[in-house]
């Protein structure tokens, strides 16, 4: 008997996530479809890096449902792929690129089998995409912040999941890196993946992505961006910073007058 593959990747109900009683997320619904590359953007303090940690139950939810391919979380984590903000990580811990990226193999391996040659050889062929084969015996702590970056990224992409979570993987890298990382994002896509980054750049959103959601606090829409990527949208999401980016985004003719159709 045949089974469906769930239409979503990501669905979550309500959520509703608190800091010490004050709200970060509250009543989050969202739909994620599967095969697209997805931006969350929102101000500082909207929500959007306590979003994916919650999707990987890395913070606790006061309330509300996530599910991953029709699944919770905890039945699906070796399809999902996590790169976390790069500050967040101990980049002094004494090990090597080669053995950071081989880490992404780990689910796949259960907790009696060791790293073998095949874990090996996928991270190195990983590490070539990203353009860091050289540096695989160097130690984490000697990279620049656009090479940890790239490693990150690695160590995901050789997870070969289903759905990658990165939070802001583009923030402290060089023009070049974040082209690289664009089209390995872009060939994620092609080959079915879902992809969702937390993005601080309003200026390339329209570039990059196909699909985003605005957040603060609450959602305020989600979708294509051809129709949610509007002015009304980005002044609900963003309120009276809105004097300020409207002057950053002025060469952006994607922006729309006409608010969409599930804006709350």
């Amino acid at each position: 008997m045949t089974t469906t593959q769930p239409e979503n990747a990501i669905e979550i109900a309500d959520l509703t996530v608190a800091y010490r009683e004050r709200p970060v997320l509250w009543d989050v619904d969202l739909v994620v479809p599967r095969g697209i590359l997805m931006a969350v953007v929102g101000p500082n303090g909207a929500g959007k890096t306590t979003l994916i940690k919650a999707i990987m139950q890395l913070v606790r939810p006061a309330a509300g449902q996530v599910l991953i391919l029709g699944r919770p979380i905890r039945a699906q984590r070796r399809i999902v792929a996590y790169v976390p903000q790069r500050g967040s990580v101990d980049w002094d811990f004494p090990t090597t690129v080669l053995d950071v990226v081989t880490m992404g193999r780990y689910g796949r391996l259960g907790w009696f089998r060791s790293p073998g040659r095949s874990e090996r050889d996928a991270a190195l062929e990983t590490l070539r995409k990203v353009g860091m084969e050289e540096l695989r015996d160097r130690q984490i702590s000697q990279l620049s912040g656009g090479q940890q970056q790239r490693v990150f990224l690695a160590r995901a992409l050789v997870q070969d999941a289903e759905v990658y979570l990165m939070d802001e993987p583009f923030q402290g890298v060089d023009a070049l890196t974040e082209r690289a990382i664009v089209e390995l994002l872009r060939e994620l896509r092609a080959r079915g993946k879902t992809v969702v980054v937390v993005h601080h750049d309003l200026q390339t959103v329209p570039e990059y992505f196909d699909w985003v959601t605005l957040l603060n606090v609450r959602r305020i829409a989600s979708g294509p961006v051809a129709e949610v990527w509007t002015e009304r949208n980005l002044r609900l999401a963003y309120g009276g910073r809105m004097a300020i980016l409207a002057h950053e985004l002025a060469p952006a003719p994607q922006l729309r007058a006409s608010p969409a159709p599930d804006e709350r």
